[in-house]
């Protein structure tokens, strides 16, 4: 999962200072994200899903299909 969301990020060329000013977050505790020192909250998995346009399943390795679901009606 960590090195899936480097490489998204980096994939679109950004820097970890910008994920985390979107985050609402410091640089250090995206860092700790990206490296696993910390455990990714469940509200920033479904962020992170919503900023890149894909699923929290694909963020967590249990697809390999980045296209989200459909969404759902509230």
């Amino acid at each position: 999962m960590y090195k899936r969301i480097r490489d998204l990020r980096e994939d679109r060329d950004l820097l970890q200072k910008d994920i985390a000013a979107y985050l609402q977050c410091t640089q250090v505790c995206y860092s700790n994200y990206e490296t696993g020192k910390r455990d990714i909250p469940t509200e920033v998995l479904k962020a992170l899903a919503l900023y890149y346009h894909t699923s929290v399943d694909y963020l967590l390795e249990l697809t390999d299909e980045p296209t989200p679901y459909p969404p759902t009606k509230q």
